[in-house]
Parts: structure tokens; sequence; C-alpha cells
């Protein structure tokens, strides 16, 4: 069994392709992103490092964060993105490797959802990393459509490795600018090479 990394630059489709595995194949996902979003909404420890490092305002009187205001601070402020960087990934990782041992235990791959799985050194972690690329026209239409600005998704995509950069260290790479049948055909002949390669 093993660990699968997932990743590429914001709005290419690792999730898309992710749920497309999880449909061919017996496996777990683990999101990364939706990890980190939720240690922001629920550990009192991340939100008081988040308030005193990044931004005293980065919670609403409710106690939700304000996720836009954050990503407004991160995305102009290098240091504050290695500030909260610093917060959430140790235990991101963390909860990444007990899942990924729970998962092994019971004879299933993980596949893993990690947009910045080179940019945060992670890729010996991973048995096999996966990049899901498209073009940048691309990447701002779908991000948009979600709801962001494009000067914030061109930030977004500045701040991340380049396609080629995340193709040239990766296993194998999935081209998502079609459709979804598309990309259900890509997923199809993927988990056969990964049976191949563990045959061998």
């Amino acid at each position: 069994m093993a660990v699968i990394g997932i990743t590429g630059g914001i709005a290419s489709g690792k999730s898309t392709l992710c749920r497309a595995l999880a449909a061919l194949k017996p496996v777990r996902i683990f999101d990364s992103d939706l990890c980190a979003r939720s240690l922001l909404n629920t550990d009192a420890a991340v939100r008081e490092a988040v308030i005193r490092d990044i931004l005293p305002s980065a919670y609403r009187a409710d106690g939700t964060p304000d996720r836009a205001a954050i990503r407004a601070v991160v995305f102009s402020d290098s240091v504050a993105k290695a500030r909260l960087e610093a917060i959430l990934h140790p235990l991101v990782r963390k909860q990444r490797l007990d899942l990924a041992l729970e998962t092994l235990a019971e004879g299933r791959d993980l596949l893993v959802d990690i947009p910045l799985l080179f940019e945060t050194d992670a890729s010996l972690g991973f048995d096999c990393i996966v990049t899901v690329a498209c073009s940048s026209a691309i990447q701002i239409q779908r991000a948009m459509a979600r709801g962001l600005a494009s000067t914030q998704v061109e930030q977004i995509i500045a701040s991340q490795w380049s396609n080629s950069q995340k193709i040239a260290q990766s296993d194998f790479v999935i081209w998502n600018d079609g459709s979804l049948r598309m990309l259900e055909a890509q997923a199809l002949e993927l988990v056969c090479r990964l049976k191949l390669r563990r045959e061998k």
C-alpha cells in the first residue's frame, strides 16, 4: 500500500482527481487545505497564534476566522505567510502522518491532496507524487468562479512552484484543461500505471 501525494496549483483539479481515483479503488483521502481550515476554526492555540503573529483582527466577534482578511495579509507579506505556515504546517503534517499509519494498516492507499508538497519540502514523505496541472488561464477562470478576485489568484499562482518545476519532480502528471470525462479517463490510466508500478 502507498501514500500518494496529489499536488498542483490552485484550481488545477487536485480534489476532483482524488474523487475520481476514490471511485476506482479503495482509498482514503487527506485534504491538507481542509485540515488547515479546520485548525483555524477549532484549535484555540492556532487562533491565539494567528491573532498574535499574523493579524489582530483575524477572527470575527463570533469567533470564526476572517479568511479573506488572512489571505490578503499572507499573500501580500512573505513574512506573514511564513509565520502562518509555521503555525499550521506541523499540525497538518502530524494529522497526515497519523492517518497514513492508520490507512496503511487497513491495507488501503492514502491520497494526500497537498498543494504545497514541493514548496514545503515534503516529497520524502510520499511513495509516489502526482502533479495535476492546467494552464494559468484555466486556473484563474476556475478560481474566480469560487469567488476569488483575479489579482488574488495571480498572487497565489506566483507564490507557488510553476507547473514545469512540479512536473520535473513528479512520478506522474495529469493535464486538466479539459472536461471531467477527460480527467476521469486519466484517473483510470493512472490506476493502471500505479498497479503496474507496484507489481514490478
